[in-house]
């Protein structure tokens, strides 16, 4: 199956005004078969409440029953149940968890029109794509603010992304390369299951669910239209300098040389998207003037030293190279995120406070780990240092409260630690490579 896949994105890749006009077959029992060996079993379960063990039990002939139906569209996905999670605002986050058997069905249905579409993504687009990643995207927007003629950025926020993706759109623009009607039927099917929510079936007129295997893909080519290709293939055209912009998922940053295109930029961009039903989000939509010479053109206004924006979890902000004296691009955690990291682990040590010291500080060197992974990015060590002993700290607090009396001293903890050792903080990205 994977090769039928990668012969679909071959004929992609070579043949850009290609149109497939026959793929829903290769949605067979052999591509949910794979797309089940690689769903992770340990996610919340649907409405239903069947785990992948559960469907794994009989799994040829449920595979086999499923096939059956998709081919004679009898298929019939049940709606989401809807979750929240909290977002960094304190608002919260809506998530919809599929039955396992309509996960296996949007899995494939992503690899579908992944193989069709990936080929044709824009270069400026890192989200949900294979071998790339928010590290990729960073050195990108570094390169562009560093070796560029960068002056301003335009930091911006789309309201409510996934929420509000038109179906009507969404169709549309997938039928520009795949015109196979059973696609269609399928995708409209997955889009508008619905949802249950406090035990209330509601109807989806709009969206796709954050939760929903195939949402990256769908996600990826609404931004291709409504932004990427947009930016490259006309607004660009029309600056009077540099200019250049970086897409993660639904967030994006882009620069410009001169402050009128980033001007016109945010007034463009606002009718772009109210074509696919989005809005921009004002109070988190902004122009910044950011580059090697902001400092001084600022310090010469009076206006005080540069403004920094985050993006992808990170502040970026003007500084010099120690070595050299020469303008640099650094990075730190966003206080937002640590924040909200933070609160995680102290929620997370909590919970788990009571587990075997061997096997809490384990799992909690995996937790850090993780975190290095990510945030252990040139110029950041001072951040994920921080964090460490943040940890430490709260580790120190929770393992006090086991039991009624105090279980360590400070000299006690530390000798602890000398035991079963915390994992320390280092650079694991480079952001010039």
């Amino acid at each position: 199956m994977a090769t039928k896949l990668d012969r679909i994105r071959e004929l992609s890749a070579s043949n850009p005004k290609m149109v497939f006009t026959s793929v829903y077959h290769l949605i067979n029992e052999d591509l949910l078969r794979q797309c089940h060996k690689e769903i992770d079993g340990k996610k919340a379960t649907g409405v239903d409440n069947i785990t992948k063990a559960e469907y794994e039990v009989n799994l040829d002939e449920n595979l086999k029953d499923l096939v059956e139906r998709l081919k004679r569209k009898s298929y019939k996905p049940q709606p989401s149940l809807r979750v929240y999670i909290p977002k960094i605002n304190g608002k919260m986050r809506p998530l919809g968890m599929a039955a396992y058997e309509d996960k296996l069905v949007q899995a494939a249905l992503g690899r579908v029109l992944m193989a069709v579409y990936e080929p044709k993504l824009r270069s400026s687009m890192f989200g949900f794509r294979p071998n790339l990643n928010c590290h990729d995207a960073l050195k990108e927007l570094n390169r562009q603010i560093e070796q560029g003629k960068t002056n301003y950025i335009v930091d911006a926020d789309i309201k409510g992304f996934f929420n509000n993706m038109e179906h009507g759109r969404i169709l549309e623009l997938i039928q520009f390369r795949l015109t196979d009607p059973n696609i269609s039927w399928l995708l409209k099917k997955t889009l508008t299951a619905g949802i249950v929510e406090d035990g209330k079936w509601q109807p989806t007129v709009k969206g796709s669910e954050q939760g929903n295997l195939a949402s990256p893909v769908i996600a990826n080519i609404y931004m291709h239209y409504a932004l990427a290709l947009w930016f490259e293939t006309v607004f660009r055209k029309e600056c009077r300098g540099d200019s250049g912009i970086i897409i993660y998922a639904d967030d994006f940053v882009a620069t410009f040389q001169y402050k009128e295109d980033a001007e016109r930029f945010l007034e463009a961009v606002a009718d772009r998207f109210a074509l696919f039903g989005l809005e921009l989000e004002p109070t988190k939509t902004r122009m910044v003037e950011f580059g090697r010479f902001a400092e001084r053109d600022r310090k010469n206004r009076s206006e005080g030293k540069p403004e920094t924006f985050d993006f992808l979890g990170f502040t970026h902000y003007c500084s010099k190279s120690y070595k050299t004296g020469r303008f640099r691009v650094k990075r730190k955690t966003a206080q937002k995120k640590y924040r909200m990291k933070l609160k995680e682990m102290n929620l997370w040590l909590k919970q788990n406070r009571h587990l075997r010291l061997k096997d809490l500080i384990c799992s909690l060197n995996l937790k850090l780990r993780g975190h290095y992974q990510y945030y252990g990015i040139t110029d950041n060590f001072g951040g994920i240092q921080d964090f460490m002993d943040s940890t430490k700290r709260l580790l120190f607090k929770w393992l006090n409260r086991r039991s009624q009396r105090k279980s360590y001293t400070g000299e006690g903890f530390t000798e602890l630690l000398k035991i079963f050792p915390l994992a320390q903080p280092r650079i694991y990205v480079n952001i010039y490579r």
